[in-house]
Parts: C-alpha cells; structure tokens; sequence
C-alpha cells in the first residue's frame, strides 16, 4: 500500500493505541495533490512538524517489526516510547543547534566517513558513488551530508558537553569486581582476527596469485603492520569490515588444524598461510584467556563499560534539560515534551500562526522520505537519530 500523504489534524492527539492502529493498518492516500502540515514546536530558529512526527512514528513500527515485534508486543513497546516522540526531536535540534553555536567542525570526520563509505562500496566513479547513496538511503546527496553531518555534530556536543566530565574511580571499578566476581569466572578462550585471500573461481594462475598475496600479507602481519587495518583493506571475508574479528573459541570448537595453529601462539601471534578449500587464511590471535577467575586488570575496560552507562543517561538528559531552560521554545497545545524543563513556559503565544501551513505534496515527501539505515550513529543516553529541520541542515 502507497504511503499517504495526507495526515488528519487530529491523528497525533488520539491515544499511542489509536496512532499505532493507524499506522499499522494504513491510511487512504489524497486524491488531491496538496497537504496540510503544521508547526508543532518552535526551537529557537527551527521547527518541528506535526507531519515529521508521523513520520517517525512509522518508522519506529518498522523498526520494531523488523526486531520480530508483532501485536500485543509491538503494540506495548511502541506505547512506552510514543511519549518521548516530540522529546526526541527537540534534543535532536538543540544538540545540532549548541554544536554550531560553540563552532564545531566536524568536516574532517565527515570527509573520512564518506571516503571510507565509497571505499566500502567498491565505487570509485564519484556519480555512480552519489547515486548508489541515494539508493540506498532515499536521499539526495545533500541531503545525505547533512543528515550524517547532524548526527556527528550531535555525538560531539555531547562528548565534549558531558562524557569527559563523567568520571570513574578506581575504588567504583574494584567495588563493583568484588560484587560481580562471579561474572568474571572465564573458561578458556582464543579470540581471532582472520584475512582469508579467496580462491573462488579462480584458475591455476589466480590461485598462484593469491597465494602469493596472503604470504605478502602474513609477512607483513607478523613485523606487527595492523591487523585489523589489513583485514579491512585486503579480505575476502564478511568479517573485512569488522578488521576480521571472529570472536572467541573454547577447546573443540575450532577445526582441528585451525586450533593446533592458533592455540599455543602468544598474544599477538600470527599464524602462517592456511590453505582452505575457499582460500588462503590468516589468523592473529588477538587474546588468549585462561580458565578461573578473571583478574581485575583484565576487565577493567568492561567493568569501566558497566558503570558509565547509568551515569551517562542521566548526566545526558541533564545537559539538555539546561539547553531548554536557554532556548526558545513553544509547543502548540495537544503535544507533550516529556525531557521539559521543571517549571519552563511552553506555552504556544504566537495565536497568528496556528494557522497550518499548506505545502504540496512534492515537498512533504521530501521532508518525510523514508531513511534506510546506511549509516547510524547513536547519541549515548538517548534514543536519538539525529535529522535535520529548516535551518539546521
């Protein structure tokens, strides 16, 4: 079924149940070529639409069918977060808003995440490049830096904002190993990064070639080049874009070659070339833990993981409770902001423009194109992608 274009006035004050019926049913699409949108939130110099909210919303059903939510089920979760729906886009437009307000430039970062995009999609034709984007994301290509721009912008207004000043002690991180012990209670374990040069399909001549390109790249994994970095760039395997990591293996679950390699080797180590029915393998053992109890130094990191999350969220909904209390914000009557600040007016005041806006159809779905997931950076403590509005793009 088409998506419609057209939203009543009332559908985002019905209840979460109501909303989620509609979107799950579907609605009749216009027959006329017009729509009717309206402002439901000013946020200093941008703007949130009644139609962006829709919108959202139907992505977050798609999203949870997609986890294997279904009825009651899908219904429930969807009701927890339809709350925080117009919360959401407000802490998008602030975090944007604050990042260019304190002049940071994400240009660098944003270059090599393109660049490294390109590389990951084997297209070097830079219009060929631009429209594989457009395919894959329903964007245009403007459209596509701005969205990726935002979302940057976000993720570094809150590690420069909030993250550096969470701090962990040492006792924090041994009071929590002495009562989580029996967490860290390991069997043993070899944990593997892979390069696999593929033979598939190959004649006589190719195979020579490969062989000779894994004994390259054996070579130069073991005077400590980074591993990581030449699975990426050389691999034929799916592991390529996570640098080859493989994870971990008890004794027995490794082929027996393939751990008669790997496991007397020190952390570190890098296997010779493998020959394999599909290629020629590398393997580095990454780490090598024993059976028993885990010692402190080793799990630091995972205890540190443990412990920043629930300091992060909050500190993160602080910081934007502070943003709301500098900002200029209105929220037209019927919709809710459940991150407002304690005692803030909101209050809609500008009687004159609650009139809808009309715009044609062309344009709101421009502004309400679906977005598939080709690149997701998550802002930590909030369950935000970031989108761009008006002026923020």
């Amino acid at each position: 079924m088409k998506t419609p274009v057209f939203v009543s006035a009332t559908l985002l004050r019905r209840s979460a149940a109501a909303i989620l019926g509609i979107l799950l049913a579907g609605l009749a699409p216009a027959a006329t070529v017009q729509t009717i949108d309206e402002i439901v939130a000013k946020v200093n110099g941008d703007i949130v639409t009644r139609a962006e909210l829709s919108h959202t919303a139907k992505e977050w059903v798609a999203e949870m069918r997609a986890q294997g939510l279904s009825g009651p089920k899908l219904e429930q979760t969807y009701n927890e977060r339809e709350k925080d729906l117009l919360r959401d886009k407000i802490d998008n437009l602030l975090l944007i808003q604050k990042g260019k307000e304190l002049s940071i430039d994400v240009t660098p970062e944003l270059n090599k995440y393109i660049a490294e995009l390109q590389r990951k999609s084997g297209i070097a034709d830079p219009e060929k490049f631009r429209e594989f984007v457009h395919q894959q994301s329903g964007l245009s290509w403007e459209d596509f830096q701005s969205e990726a721009k935002n979302s940057m912008l976000s993720r570094r207004v809150i590690g420069q904002e909030v993250s550096r000043n969470i701090s962990i002690s040492h006792k924090e991180i041994e009071d929590y190993y002495n009562a989580h012990k029996a967490e860290f209670v390991r069997d043993e374990k070899v944990y593997l990064q892979e390069i696999l040069i593929s033979t598939e399909g190959k004649d006589a001549a190719g195979v020579a070639a490969a062989e000779k390109k894994a004994k390259d790249l054996a070579a130069r994994a073991a005077k400590g080049e980074r591993f990581g970095e030449m699975a990426r760039d050389n691999s034929d395997s799916t592991t390529a874009a996570q640098g080859g990591d493989l994870g971990g293996y008890k004794q027995g679950e490794l082929k027996p070659d393939l751990e008669a390699a790997v496991w007397t080797l020190p952390k570190g180590g890098v296997t010779g070339v493998i020959k394999m029915p599909n290629g020629f393998l590398i393997l580095k053992v990454v780490e090598h833990t024993k059976a028993g109890q885990a010692e402190l130094a080793d799990v630091q990191g995972q205890i540190e993981e443990a412990l920043y999350e629930p300091k992060m969220q909050p500190k993160v909904r602080e910081y934007l409770t502070g943003l709301r209390k500098t900002a200029f914000l209105e929220i037209k009557p019927g919709y809710a902001d459940s991150g407002a600040a304690p005692g803030m007016d909101t209050t809609w005041k500008d009687v004159a423009v609650l009139k809808p806006e009309t715009v044609t159809k062309r344009e709101v779905e421009t502004k309400t194109r679906k977005k598939r997931a080709l690149w997701i950076i998550p802002i930590p403590g909030t369950e935000t992608t970031v989108t761009g509005k008006s002026s923020s793009k």
